[in-house]
């Protein structure tokens, strides 16, 4: 399996992101140093490509097949995008506040501890659906692990779109995100203009 190995303050940086995105609360005290030059109109989609990929921890195939997948459905093609991106498995774990950061999510769900529908899942980019219901197994709710995340993802606001049960560590998906309530700073707009010259 491929893994980026960048430390993640410095790739928040480059792209300038602020890392909160994936869930982390460390702030980089760090100036970017970058020249004032001009960003091509390729570079400006690139980067937003290069954003929404790693926000959401994908890798370029499957990222380009998402692409061609909400291509073909109806609709805004970027729109379709960026809500199967925020439909992932993994990332709904992450909006439902049972892991501090989407990496952490992607492991809990590789380990195992995830089932939806009453189902054990361990694909982290399996995509939900409205009505599934997604928690952690039975045998793994009791471990310290869950204790120590719920303590620091108490606070979070869980998206309207999903509807979080933090003492029983489940939740429901009610629908499938539009793009009004995906509050991830990507212009979804560039990354289609990049794949469709």
């Amino acid at each position: 399996m491929a893994i980026n190995r960048v430390p993640v303050l410095k790739r928040c940086r480059s792209l300038g992101l602020d890392p909160i995105y994936l869930g982390i609360d460390k702030k980089s005290n760090r100036q970017l140093k970058r020249a004032n030059r001009k960003v091509s109109e390729y570079g400006l989609q690139l980067r937003e490509k290069q954003k929404a990929k790693f926000i959401y921890g994908v890798l370029e195939k499957p990222f380009h097949n998402y692409y061609l997948k909400a291509d073909r459905m109806k609709g805004m093609t970027g729109e379709n995008l960026m809500t199967m991106l925020e439909s992932r498995l993994d990332n709904v774990v992450f909006r439902l506040g049972l892991a501090r950061t989407r990496k952490e999510a992607r492991q809990i769900v590789d380990h195992k501890h995830v089932m939806v529908n009453g189902k054990q899942v361990n694909i982290p980019s399996y995509l939900v659906k409205a009505g599934d219901t997604i928690e952690i197994k039975e045998k793994c709710k009791g471990s310290q692990r869950y204790k120590d995340i719920l303590e620091v993802t108490a606070g979070r606001l869980v998206p309207e779109w999903l509807e979080a049960d933090q003492e029983n560590l489940k939740g429901t998906v009610k629908e499938l995100p539009n793009r009004e309530v995906i509050d991830v700073p990507v212009n979804e707009m560039l990354i289609v203009e990049l794949y469709s010259k």
